[in-house]
């Protein structure tokens, strides 16, 4: 597995993290806990963001990872 193929498999789990913990935060019945759940979602999205972020310099650096 190459290291861009590793990164976005990153990204895709922490989108699926993101949702879980949008679902508990929508379900949850506490309002302490919907915030702490909608805290977590959102430290997920900027550390989507950031890999992202990553996956784009990647492919500019290395000419390999260049979708044709």
């Amino acid at each position: 597995m190459t290291t861009i193929s590793s990164v976005n498999q990153c990204v895709s789990t922490i989108r699926s993290i993101e949702a879980q913990l949008s679902s508990l935060a929508l379900n949850s019945q506490e309002e302490e806990s919907q915030r702490t759940f909608h805290d977590m979602m959102n430290i997920m999205n900027e550390i989507k963001k950031d890999l992202q972020y990553r996956v784009n310099e990647m492919v500019l650096e290395e000419p390999q990872y260049k979708q044709s």
